[in-house]
């Protein structure tokens, strides 16, 4: 009885701990993969189905040395990219990281990445739960997936 008990505890805080980590859901993934050991810049739609808004905090990738979370901009003709600490995506909405925007930066390569490779980056998420997401590798001259 005791172990059935606790089964079924176990069962349905499990099942608890997956629904919150399917909250924020990626499609679209890819990464622009340029030559040598020069860094990607990683694309993704994110989609947050729950009533609470989210924010991006952070990325890693086992593929790459370092991950950051940079976004582009273009002021008086001038690009620029710069680092940013968090990317919010709100309660029943998305965000694109996509060209010109927000990105995933993946620098320090571990390992020739070559169009048509998986790539796995793992986003830290605000509310302490981690989203992993496979990206297609694409050649330098990609605009989209």
């Amino acid at each position: 009885m005791m172990r059935t008990l606790l089964v079924t505890a176990l069962l349905a805080t499990s099942a608890a701990n997956a629904a919150d980590t399917t909250a924020v859901k990626a499609s679209g993934a890819w990464i622009r993969v340029l030559p040598g050991g020069l860094p990607a810049g990683g694309y993704v739609t994110l989609e947050n189905s729950s009533d609470k808004g989210v924010a991006v905090t952070g990325a890693e990738s086992a593929d790459y040395g370092d991950a950051m979370i940079h976004k582009s901009s273009t002021e008086t003709g001038m690009g620029r990219m710069e680092m940013v600490d968090k990317v919010p995506v709100p309660a029943k909405g998305k965000v694109a990281f996509a060209p010109g925007g927000y990105h995933v930066m993946l620098m320090q390569p571990k390992h020739p990445v070559n169009p048509g490779d998986k790539v796995v980056v793992t986003f830290s998420l605000s509310d302490g739960t981690t989203l992993p997401v496979t990206f297609e590798a694409k050649p330098a001259n990609a605009t989209g997936p």
